[in-house]
């Protein structure tokens, strides 16, 4: 039966995918060529070869493909994924302006007409006249001269041929455009935020203590070494007192990712780095990641607690870990704390904010919703969590999440760019 569900839902959803680009073909290809030429070819083979790229690139990274058979089909499939979405958006909008600019060019049309119409005929002459005969008298003789001579098919496109080339032209160049510029910003690294949380019960000498959170790293076949280095430099350049990586680092095996993780070795700061799981490390092996990050000198927080000068530092697992009888045991990581201290936890998932609450907790520091990465995926992102980004207050708990710094799928991201967080703790007292 389950097999039977998983069938049907996959056929229903390899229809809607079909349908979606077909829409998109029809309005970038046959309604903007006027026979199967070279354009409409290559154009219909793009459509057909983009899906079925960026099904075989998911497939090859969930189904642990070859390593190099997940890079070589990873970039054109993945940033396939991108430019449907915008392609499809891109094209929804242009419904709007096709009736639009039709009614413009009708108009320009008419309103052009009407002049040809006014203008004055000029005054006969004798010689006009003159030929005016003649003309009539090779008529009677051989018929009107339109009958003689057909008329000769326009070269020039059909206005509504017109309106489809300048719609469809300006819906392709708009998403590539967007997801172009959305790839750099992705590849050229994260910027850094600074945000202020204030802290009741963090003591005086504590005040101003900075915690750099790096969250969504994404290492993967398409993010990988020089991606990491970046991270780290960025990080570093901005000294703090503390390193939290919260969760989802990697996408992949250690066989297939520790070389690309090994800068992670470089990270610096004088009270040292911290990591907690996210969902993407039990698809990738937790078990070996946690123990790969300890020899690069990073702490694992498995649902532990460590005590800080000023405050407890805390970790939790993922959901996702409870598939393998891993996930978060907050009783574990907090029951048995001194209270009166401020505690910081470090948890991959917004959601978990509620147990963190029931917790006491004063500060959760997340990741996870990547921001939505993809406009208008913030929408999405919301649905399902309770913040999507930046600080929030719930009760006496405050959670701060990071947008992440690099991308899951597609290496892009369309108003939400990447960021490393300088959290600056203050004290009350201060």
């Amino acid at each position: 039966m389950a097999v039977l569900v998983i069938a049907l839902v996959a056929l229903v959803a390899v229809a809607v995918l079909g349908g979606l680009h077909w829409y998109v073909w029809r309005r970038l290809v046959r309604d903007t060529t006027r026979a199967w030429g070279p354009a409409r070819i290559t154009g219909t083979v793009v459509l057909v070869a983009g899906p079925l790229l960026m099904i075989a690139a998911l497939a090859a990274e969930r189904g642990g493909a070859p390593f190099w058979l997940q890079q070589t089909l990873g970039w054109p499939g993945f940033l396939w994924m991108a430019l449907a979405i915008y392609l499809l958006l891109a094209v929804l909008a242009g419904e709007v302006l096709r009736p639009l600019l039709r009614r413009f060019l009708e108009r320009r049309g008419q309103a052009g007409t009407a002049v040809a119409d006014g203008e004055p005929q000029a005054p006969s002459t004798p010689a006009s006249e003159e030929a005016a005969s003649a003309q009539a008298s090779e008529e009677g003789a051989s018929g009107p001269a339109s009958e003689a001579a057909p008329e000769t098919p326009q070269s020039a496109p059909s206005r509504r041929l017109f309106v489809s080339r300048v719609v469809g032209g300006a819906a392709a160049a708009a998403a590539v455009g967007t997801v172009g510029y959305g790839t750099y910003g992705v590849l050229r690294g994260p910027s850094v935020k600074r945000v202020t949380v204030p802290l009741a019960k963090l003591p005086r000498s504590a005040h101003g203590f900075r915690i750099a959170v790096v969250s969504d790293i994404h290492l993967g076949p398409l993010l990988g070494r020089g991606f990491a280095q970046k991270v780290v430099d960025t990080i570093n350049a901005t000294q703090p007192d503390l390193i939290a990586v919260v969760g989802d680092l990697v996408d992949g095996s250690v066989k297939n990712l520790g070389p690309a993780a090994a800068p992670l070795a470089g990270l610096k700061a004088r009270h040292g780095s911290y990591f907690v799981t996210g969902n993407h490390e039990y698809f990738s092996g937790a078990r070996q990641w946690l123990e790969e990050v300890r020899t690069l000198g990073i702490h694992p927080l498995e649902n532990a607690r460590t005590e800080l000068a000023g405050f407890d530092l805390a970790g939790v697992n993922d959901l996702q870990g409870e598939s393998e009888g891993q996930g978060p045991d907050f009783g574990k990581a907090l029951g048995d704390r001194d209270t009166t201290r401020a505690c910081v936890l470090l948890a991959h998932q917004p959601v978990q904010i509620h147990e963190a609450v029931k917790h006491g907790v004063d500060l959760q520091l997340s990741g996870h919703t990547h921001g939505g990465q993809l406009w208008p995926g913030n929408f999405i992102a919301a649905a399902a969590n309770p913040t999507v980004a930046g600080l929030e207050r719930y009760g006496d708990t405050e959670l701060y999440v990071s947008r992440g710094a690099g991308a899951w799928g597609p290496p892009t991201r369309v108003g939400a760019p990447s960021d490393i967080t300088v959290v600056q703790l203050a004290s009350k007292q201060a």
